[in-house]
């Protein structure tokens, strides 16, 4: 199942930038460091125009993080 959506995904390695923003995103919001991660990367993701890209996700605080950093949060299935 997962080979077949591979062709469909878009991975973001943890590059310096993504890295940054990921310590960035620690210190502004209250996360872990793998929900900043994946913060990180979904802005990475977003090429800088974080309303092009959407962002599911069914964390509270990850959420409100997502939104506040401008991306556009799906949270219903």
């Amino acid at each position: 199942w997962l080979f077949h959506l591979q062709h469909n995904w878009t991975e973001i390695q943890p590059s310096d930038e993504v890295r940054r923003a990921a310590g960035r995103i620690i210190r502004v919001h209250d996360l872990g460091a793998s929900d900043a991660f994946q913060l990180a990367a979904a802005l990475a993701a977003s090429e800088r125009n974080a309303e092009a890209l959407p962002f599911v996700c069914f964390d509270r605080r990850l959420t409100q993080a997502a939104r506040r950093e401008g991306l556009f949060v799906i949270t219903q299935p």
